[in-house]
């Protein structure tokens, strides 16, 4: 069964811009992605092979060891990627998002 596509479909695959707002969202998302994957299985890689690091003081006499820093630091550059991605998302993406719908009526 052949499904007819809508022309406007086809008038905004074609555009420039949408191949430019494809290309760099789809970068910014991988390196992201290879960026949280690199520091989560890093934390895991050093739960898995140097529990000694992980358990070692952060100060004398203190009982905090240098994993839970470590593990709050994960979660604040969690944090941090997201914004980037969303703030990205709002300044670039978006208004060439616009800029296609419009550019494609």
């Amino acid at each position: 069964m052949n499904a007819s596509v809508d022309p406007r479909v086809e008038r905004i695959a074609s555009h420039p811009a949408y191949r430019r707002l494809r290309t760099a969202r789809n970068r910014l998302g991988w390196t992201l992605t290879v960026l949280m994957l690199l520091a989560y299985y890093g934390y895991i890689g050093l739960i898995a092979f140097d529990k000694a690091f992980l358990a070692t003081p952060v100060a004398a006499g203190k009982v905090t060891t240098l994993g839970i820093p470590i593990a709050l630091g994960l979660m604040v550059f969690t944090i941090l990627i997201t914004g980037l991605y969303v703030r990205r998302a709002n300044r670039e993406f978006d208004q060439l998002t616009q800029q296609i719908v419009e550019e494609s009526r």
